[in-house]
């Protein structure tokens, strides 16, 4: 694999999603990683190992932080402290040394920036000569933004993903009635502004929605982070934020970010009010609108040659395609995709696609809390209302029977909700809704 994928610093997750308590697990360009809190450091921090134990090699993010704030293996229990030093086997002589170069862990670099844990993949000695891949936006007055971040492992190359994010055309048709409207389409008038090893700046004057939000302007921050910003008048400074890191070939992880610097202070309110694992509900029917066909997509142009024949196997006229273009100049400029000469794997049916649970859910402190909650609270649900319907028996048309009837009314509905939520939050339904009939 090139240089240009390995000498990185990748964000693995935000930082409110993971737990002190336990191990948390990420794969990143094909290698497993376990990720711990390291509670006996001088300065407690996140440490990221590979996941796996040296003396069977077994996941270590199957075991456990024990009572000592050692990374404990499940399987004969040796331990390991934050530089990754071997520090018990239970099951040690006197003559066994566990401090022994071959039971050793490897620790890698990692660092926290705007929220995320990063984790340096080049050689560990030259962590520290590289910057993290953050938004300088959201350096200069980190308390003025209001922040929205989601992630989710989506079934497509990153490359696949950058590409998606990086075209501003689709969205009226593609996210026609989610974030886009059909009648809002245009021409897109975009210039690249600049092109070099580290990536590209391309700026829109016009702007999204025929010209009623302001400019745009983007940069690609190479290989993995993107962002289009517009500042509209009178509401807000609004950015849209990507990270799309490769978990291997064929798969990727988003994180996606929509910061606001809001001109007045109503809008953030309202947003803060709305809980987090509802709003992720709704970010995945925004990615649900192309999922499906990106993931098919990309097998085509595989097919075609993949990105080296981009310029080839894609017609594009249009300078609303200069984005993509210049994508894969600097792809093809710069050492080429992460996993080149891979092939994808066997493209997957639209109802696993619609996994939620497994490529969000249970790796979202919000979302896995909520739905434990929600199933929680169902047996409640269904005791009051078959509480009020006795009621409503008992009460021979009273006043009681009246009561029992609306107790009973809501209890339906909030059922029907908690259903809805708990679907939600574990996969989607397939049906765009561009697709659906007015």
């Amino acid at each position: 694999m090139h240089s240009t994928w390995t000498e990185q610093w990748w964000p693995i997750a935000y930082l409110q999603d993971l737990d002190r308590r336990q191990p948390n697990r990420f794969t990143l360009l094909e290698r497993d990683l376990v990720i711990w809190w390291d509670a006996q450091a001088e300065q407690h921090s996140w440490r990221v190992f590979p996941d796996v134990c040296p003396h069977r090699l077994v996941p270590l993010s199957e075991g456990r932080i024990n009572d000592e704030g050692l990374l404990e293996c499940p399987y004969h229990g040796w331990s390991f402290d934050g530089e990754g030093h071997c520090r018990s086997i239970p099951q040690a002589t006197d003559n066994t040394k566990p401090e022994a170069r071959r039971s050793r862990c490897s620790s890698l670099p990692t660092a926290t920036g705007q929220g995320l844990l990063f984790v340096w993949t080049g050689e560990p000695d030259s962590a520290n000569q590289h910057p993290l891949p953050l938004v300088p936006a959201l350096e200069e007055d980190p308390t003025s933004w209001t922040l929205q971040d989601t992630f989710r492992d989506l079934p497509m190359d990153a490359v696949t993903l950058l590409e998606n994010v990086l075209d501003v055309s689709h969205v009226p048709f593609t996210h026609h009635k989610t974030v886009g409207n059909r009648n809002n389409a245009s021409p897109v008038l975009a210039t690249i502004t600049r092109e070099a090893e580290d990536g590209f700046d391309a700026f829109w004057e016009e702007g999204p929605r025929r010209g009623k939000l302001g400019s745009q302007t983007t940069r690609f921050q190479a290989p993995q982070l993107m962002w289009h910003d517009l500042t509209a008048k009178g509401f807000a400074r609004i950015l849209t934020v990507v990270y799309a890191v490769p978990i291997r070939r064929g798969e990727c992880r988003l994180f996606a970010r929509f910061p606001f610097q809001f001109q007045s202070a109503a809008p953030k309110l309202l947003i803060g009010l709305r809980p987090r694992w509802l709003q992720h509900i709704g970010n995945h029917k925004v990615l649900e609108d192309d999922q499906v066909f990106l993931h098919w997509q990309e097998r085509v142009l595989e097919r075609a040659g993949g990105s080296p024949a981009a310029d080839r196997a894609f017609f594009m006229p249009n300078r609303a395609d200069v984005y993509v273009a210049a994508l894969h100049r600097w792809l093809n400029n710069n050492g080429g995709e992460p996993f080149a000469g891979e092939s994808l794997p066997e493209r997957r049916r639209t109802t696993d696609l619609m996994d939620r649970f497994y490529s969000h859910t249970q790796s979202c402190r919000s979302c896995s809390t909520a739905l434990r909650r929600i199933r929680t609270a169902r047996p409640w649900a269904w005791a009051v209302l078959w509480g009020a319907a006795a009621l409503v028996g008992l009460g021979q048309g009273g006043v009681w029977s009246a009561v029992g009837v609306v107790v009973a009314a809501l209890a339906g509905l909030t059922l029907r909700q908690v259903s809805r939520w708990e679907k939600g939050l574990l996969r989607g339904d397939g049906a765009a809704p561009r697709n659906r009939r007015a």
